[in-house]
């Protein structure tokens, strides 16, 4: 989630002798027969967008059928768990987002990925964005402080999920800005972005892809990005660390298989995802998401993960404080009252929509 200066430098090296390498690794008898890609979302969206293609590209590159398999549930964990539970014979891979270094941490579940997976390939990352209603006396990221600070916990924010990484980059922000902006989660981006157009929760951090259509139509405005910079060919918009936050926060996309995968399949996967991703038209489609190409070798993948995990940690940890991480479901999506309390393992709170 957050971008540190020693991670942008390890991406910008590694990935710069990723695409140097002029061949591929050589593996025997793999594959033998066609492998699954699972992506633990339902079908379309960013996650798909990027599945697809690369699915093709590998397919072309191994002459077997790479199949994109939709698991959700769960938060992720549901089509994680699929993955991490098959034989690590490189015939079942895994596409996910960052959210799943929130499975462990926020799910109360333990699991990591770090030790139940291995990573393959770092394919794509891209920044947030700040979204509310363009009636919204709301309209930058000063505006959203000074609203929180007159009536704390007034302000309602849309998720796609407990967990997700609209949920984690919102909870960081209330870490990092002392905010204490109240979660919303939706089953999906589709209800959230639905209930933010109808003013029924106040602002969503999200994806550029996700909204595009909301933005275009006039139906809601970005007010803040999350990351360093606003990526090329997008709306015009600050970014929150320009309101003096220290704040940068994104999505990334990888590509993962069960715990034990053999190091030349391993190697080989990570060479062709590598390039792909230096293929014009890939980086073309991936632009059309709001990301951009972050190539890596699979054990600078490793180290990448373990950063996430440990800022994922710190996140989670505030929620031992008052005040701290809020997991919200709803009952009812109609309206924002009615909300009942109860304790949950690890100080956080689940709340449950009683209207």
């Amino acid at each position: 989630m957050l971008q540190r200066p020693g991670r942008r430098a390890l991406l910008a090296v590694a990935g710069t002798a990723c695409l140097a390498k002029p061949a591929f690794a050589q593996t025997e008898g793999w594959p033998a027969r066609p492998v699954r890609i699972v992506v633990p979302f339902t079908p379309g969206g960013s996650n798909d967008a990027i599945a697809r293609p690369l699915a093709e590209r590998l397919q072309a590159r191994f002459g077997q059928p790479f199949v994109v398999e939709n698991r959700p549930g769960a938060g992720s964990a549901v089509g994680v768990a699929a993955v991490a539970q098959s034989a690590p014979d490189g015939h079942t891979l895994l596409l996910t987002t960052s959210s799943i270094t929130a499975i462990g941490p926020v799910q109360g579940t333990g699991f990591n990925p770090g030790a139940e997976l291995d990573a393959v390939a770092l394919l794509a990352k891209a920044p947030l964005i700040v979204l509310t209603p363009p009636d919204s006396p709301i309209g930058s990221i000063q505006d959203l402080l000074a609203a929180d600070r007159a009536r704390p916990r007034s302000l309602h924010y849309a998720s796609s999920g407990p967990g997700s990484t609209t949920h984690i980059a919102a909870e960081l922000f209330n870490l990092r800005a002392g905010a204490t902006l109240q979660h919303v989660p939706y089953r999906g981006t589709a209800g959230a972005l639905t209930d933010l157009v109808a003013g029924r929760v106040d602002l969503m951090f999200t994806t550029i892809a996700s909204a595009a259509g909301q933005i275009r139509g006039g139906l809601l405005r970005i007010i803040a990005y999350t990351g360093e910079e606003r990526p090329p060919g997008t709306p015009p918009a600050p970014t929150v660390r320009a309101a003096g936050i220290d704040y940068d926060a994104g999505i990334w996309w990888g590509l993962f298989g069960p715990h034990g995968l053999p190091p030349g399949i391993r190697r080989a996967l990570n060479e062709a995802a590598n390039a792909a991703l230096a293929e014009p038209g890939f980086a073309r489609g991936l632009a059309s998401e709001g990301a951009l190409p972050a190539p890596l070798p699979p054990e600078a993948v490793a180290a990448f993960l373990a950063v996430e995990m440990g800022e994922m940690r710190e996140v989670v940890a505030a929620a031992q404080n008052p005040g701290g991480l809020t997991l919200r479901i709803r009952a009812d999506r109609r309206s924002a009252s009615g909300w009942i309390d109860a304790p949950r393992r690890g100080g956080l709170t689940l709340r449950v929509g009683a209207d």
